[in-house]
C-alpha cells in the first residue's frame, strides 16, 4: 500500500485543510473588524462635522430662522406668515420677482445654450480659451458684474459717452439703474452657469446619429430639434434649473442696480429685517424662499443625475 494513502498522510492533509480554513476565517474576521472600525470612524467624523461644522453654521441658523418665523405675540403661531402673505404689497413683490426671474433666467438660459452649441459644434480658434474664461467667470461675485456695467453703460461710462458723442445725443444712455440694467447684469452673469452642464450633455452625444441625420438631408434646425435636443435635454434642463435657482436668490445685482420701484423678494426680506425691524415677517419670507429654493435644488439634483449617468454610459 502506498504511503500516500496511509492514515498519517490523511491526517496531515486534514490538518492542513483545517489550518487553511482557520486562516481564511481569521482573515475574513479581520477584514470585517477593519470594516467595522472604518464605519465607526466614519460615523464619528460625520458626528463631528454635524456638531461642530454643520451645527453652528447651517442647522442652528435654520432652526432659529424657522423658530423666529413661528414666533408670535401669543406664543407659537402663524401670524408672521399671515402678515407676510396678507400684506397688499406682497403680491406686487412676488409679481416683480417672477417677471425679473423669467426675463433674466430665460434669456440667460437661451444665451448659455447658444454659446455651448457654438463652442461644441462650431469650434473656432480660441474656443477652448473661451470655455475656460466662462468657467472662471463663474467664480466672480455678482456685484462685480454690476459695477463693471456701471463703468461701461452708466451715465459717465465709456460706452454711454461714446454713443452720446457718436449719435449727438442730448443725454447719455440711461437704462442701467432699473429693470433693464438688472436683467442685463443677471443675463451676463448667469449665462455661463448654463454653458457647462450643456457642454457636458453634448459630450455624451453619439455623433454618428447626427452624421446620419445630415446624410439623410435633414436641415440644421431639424437636426437640432429632432436629434440633439431629445438626447441632450437633461444637461440643458439642469443648467436652466440651476440658472433659475441662482437668479431667484440674487441680491448683489439688485442692491447695486435695482431702483426703489424694483423690489424683489430678497430685497423685500432685507428691507423688512433692516428697515422695518420686523424680524418675524422677514423670517417667514425667508422660509418661503428657502422652501422654493430647496424644491428647485432637488429638481436640479434629479435632472443632473441623468447627465452624470449619461456621461458614464458615454465612457
Amino acid at each position: 500500500m502506498s504511503s500516500l494513502s496511509s492514515p498519517e498522510a490523511s491526517a496531515s492533509v486534514t490538518a492542513l485543510a483545517a489550518a487553511a480554513d482557520a486562516r481564511r476565517r481569521a482573515s475574513v474576521a479581520s477584514h470585517r473588524a477593519a470594516a467595522r472600525r472604518r464605519e465607526r470612524t466614519a460615523q464619528w467624523h460625520l458626528l463631528f462635522i454635524a456638531l461642530f461644522v454643520l451645527g453652528p453654521l447651517v442647522i442652528y441658523p435654520l432652526v432659529r430662522l424657522v423658530a423666529l418665523s413661528l414666533n408670535g405675540p401669543d406664543g407659537i403661531g402663524l401670524q408672521a406668515y399671515a402678515a407676510f402673505f396678507g400684506n397688499p404689497q406682497t403680491r406686487g413683490v412676488i409679481g416683480t420677482t417672477l417677471w425679473v426671474l423669467l426675463a433674466s433666467a430665460g434669456l440667460a438660459s437661451l444665451l448659455g445654450v447658444a454659446l455651448a452649441s457654438l463652442l461644441f459644434f462650431k469650434p473656432f480658434p480660441g474656443a477652448r480659451l473661451v470655455t475656460r474664461l466662462l468657467e472662471l467667470f463663474v467664480a466672480f461675485p455678482s456685484f462685480l458684474v454690476a459695477f463693471t456695467l456701471i463703468f461701461l453703460y452708466g451715465s459717465q461710462g465709456s460706452v454711454s459717452i461714446g454713443v452720446q458723442r457718436l449719435f449727438h445725443l442730448q443725454a447719455p444712455l440711461d437704462f442701467l439703474f432699473g429693470a433693464g440694467g438688472v436683467v442685463l447684469a443677471e443675463v451676463v452673469f448667469y449665462a455661463p452657469f448654463v454653458v457647462r452642464p450643456t457642454l457636458a450633455s453634448f459630450a455624451t452625444l453619439d455623433m454618428r446619429l447626427i452624421e446620419a441625420a445630415r446624410s439623410l438631408g435633414a436641415s440644421v434646425w431639424m437636426v437640432a430639434f429632432k436629434v440633439i435636443l431629445p438626447l441632450a435635454w437633461p444637461g440643458i434642463a439642469a443648467g436652466t434649473i440651476l440658472c433659475f435657482l441662482l437668479t431667484l436668490n440674487e441680491f448683489g445685482i439688485l442692491l447695486v442696480l435695482g431702483s426703489a420701484h424694483l423690489i424683489t423678494l430678497p430685497v423685500a426680506i432685507y428691507s423688512s429685517a433692516t428697515v422695518d425691524l420686523d424680524l418675524p415677517t422677514a423670517a417667514a419670507g425667508a422660509v418661503v424662499m428657502l422652501l422654493v429654493s430647496l424644491s428647485l435644488y432637488a429638481l436640479y439634483r434629479q435632472v443632473n443625475g441623468r447627465v452624470v449617468k449619461g456621461e458614464g454610459h458615454g465612457r
